[in-house]
């Protein structure tokens, strides 16, 4: 999938140098889960999740005395923090002041327009985009019990409030959509990309934990991004942050969207399979080939059927075969040998080819 021909357009925006929107890549976020004050703990996240790769991280002040540490948070990062304000006005404009990247609010829960307001000028006068956040749980709508009804009044919010914000003149913008259900969320998200050109934050919020958020996100995120939908994600889930941060650069693995490493693509197995092993040939193939930076593909199939037949696109590829295992490349047979000579092969020629 070439997903910069297919992506929607929109307008772009920088949070802290990192870009959003536009033609950037799709940006992974995380938040993390330490208590307000705890400075040590909260960068500790911090850095975990930029180790895996995170680009921004999202950090919660529920307190106007929090400011203090989230501006200590803001200084040691070393990836831009956006500030996550509820209810108070003061301290969405106390934390841009103390150095947020981006803050995130949610205009239905705060005071009043007045108060939004002052929120605007603090963050147009630092050069500070908002993001709006709205919840399928928060929106003004009476029948809970309606989903479609439900999704309307997310939609119709968020533009409402974007529409605001343009009409005080700030325009840096990023729209934020999310609905516990995966199908909610796509419809909720292709009707706003529809009616607008904002970046997109998009995710499947309270999914669970990690293997039922994973599923669900495959599809929310994953379906929108199918249709060009998307410019950062989370992927959220009960759990350590960087188990987020992991999941969501292996989604836009997955979706074909980040190529920064090794693609190993790998037969279910059939009756065919000339491997014993085959689950863990594949492991050993993903383990010794982790870390390597290489656009590549790596197919491990069980017969000559799959590989190199069906895998004739694969870069390099290991299959069973009667005689032992068959190292190939590009489609074409490089030899049979026994699967530690073959395993081997495969890594002088991977090598060979950074």
């Amino acid at each position: 999938m070439d997903y910069t021909a297919l992506r929607r357009y929109s307008r772009q925006v920088s949070v802290g140098g990192v870009l959003i929107g536009g033609s950037s890549a799709v940006s992974v976020q995380t938040m993390t889960s330490k208590p307000a004050g705890d400075i040590d703990g909260t960068i500790e996240q911090i850095y975990q999740a930029a180790g895996e790769g995170c680009d921004i991280v999202r950090v919660a002040i529920p307190s106007l005395k929090d400011v203090a540490y989230f501006q200590e948070v803001c200084k040691i990062s070393p990836i831009p923090v956006v500030g996550d304000i509820h209810f108070d006005a003061r301290i969405a404009v106390a934390a841009i002041e103390a150095g947020a990247a981006k803050i995130r609010i949610n205009p239905g829960n705060m005071e009043n327009w007045e108060a939004i307001n002052q929120i605007l000028d603090a963050a147009k006068k630092a050069g500070v985009p908002i993001r709006i956040g709205v919840n399928g749980g928060s929106v003004k709508h009476k029948n809970k019990d309606d989903s479609r009804g439900m999704e309307e009044a997310v939609v119709e919010e968020a533009l409402e409030y974007a529409s605001r914000f343009e009409d005080y003149g700030f325009s840096d913008i990023v729209i934020s959509a999310k609905i516990s259900d995966a199908l909610s969320t796509i419809r909720v998200n292709r009707e706003i990309a529809a009616r607008c050109d904002y970046p997109l934050h998009i995710g499947v919020t309270e999914a669970g934990v990690e293997e039922d958020a994973m599923l669900k996100s495959a599809i929310g995120i994953g379906g929108l991004l199918a249709d060009g939908i998307g410019d950062t994600i989370r992927l959220s889930f009960t759990g350590e942050p960087v188990r987020e941060v992991i999941a969501g650069k292996r989604l836009l693995r997955a979706a074909g969207i980040l190529r920064d490493g090794v693609e190993i693509i790998s037969c279910p197995t059939c009756g065919r399979c000339r491997i014993s092993d085959m689950a863990g040939l594949a492991r050993e193939v993903k383990q010794r080939l982790e870390g390597i930076k290489l656009p590549i593909k790596v197919a491990v199939m069980g017969c000559e059927v799959n590989g190199p037949g069906e895998a004739e696109g694969a870069d390099i590829g290991v299959a069973g075969s009667g005689s032992g295992v068959l190292l190939f490349a590009k489609g074409e047979k490089l030899g049979v040998y026994s699967r530690a000579e073959a395993m081997d092969r495969l890594m002088v020629i991977v090598e060979s080819m950074g």
